[in-house]
């Protein structure tokens, strides 16, 4: 049972030492899997009704880098992110994805738990470049800029940072369809609000 404990606390110490601290920048990569918001639209044969379809998640991605100012117990970690998100919705039988590519700048707040182990939150501000419907001619969005929230966990093993995070957008930001190539449709919205789950991999240059 001692053997046991010193080998728990001499791999303990062993990433404490390791640790990723200090002062620095670097670069960044991840998956996502996102749900965007409701899909709103009006039948043809039915022109005075409304139906609103949730979105199914798929997987996305981002790259960018960050920055970040390093204090004995917290930390402050800005990121240049660009995101390109994928869900899909369920339109007259068949699966329509819609594409989003973002540039992200969230600003977070960290807080160091033990050792390498630590949580953060904070605001994540949004520019959308482009979102594709398929099939589906797309409107300019209501804003380009949005803000969401970000809260997460990581770990930092040297120069090499892991972590996962949720993300939700604070406010609806819908695109309006037309002239779509969707026979039982006629008009209607689509809400490009996210809500996701990141899977980051960070590097301390």
């Amino acid at each position: 049972m001692k053997k046991t404990l010193l080998l728990v606390a001499f791999a303990f110490a062993s990433i404490t030492t390791f640790a990723q601290k200090g002062t620095g920048f670097g670069i960044k990569a991840g998956l996502n899997y996102n749900q965007n918001g409701d899909l709103n639209f009006t039948e043809v044969q039915n022109a005075g009704e409304n139906i609103l379809e949730g979105s199914d998640g798929k997987v996305g991605f981002h790259v960018g880098i960050y920055g970040k100012l390093d204090f004995p117990k917290v930390y402050i970690k800005p990121e240049l992110v660009y995101t390109k998100t994928k869900s899909s919705y369920s339109i007259a039988n068949s699966s329509t994805d819609y594409d989003i590519s973002r540039i992200d700048l969230p600003v977070l707040i960290g807080y160091k738990l033990v050792g390498p182990l630590h949580v953060f939150i904070g605001p994540a501000f949004q520019y959308t470049v482009d979102n594709k419907l398929k099939d589906v001619e797309l409107e300019d969005l209501k804003s380009d800029f949005t803000v969401g929230l970000n809260v997460g966990v990581g770990v930092s093993l040297g120069s090499i940072g892991l972590d996962v995070r949720y993300e939700r957008g604070f406010s609806k930001n819908e695109a309006s369809f037309i002239n779509n190539n969707i026979a039982e449709l006629d008009s209607g919205r689509v809400d490009s609000r996210p809500s996701q789950i990141t899977f980051g991999l960070s590097l301390k240059l």
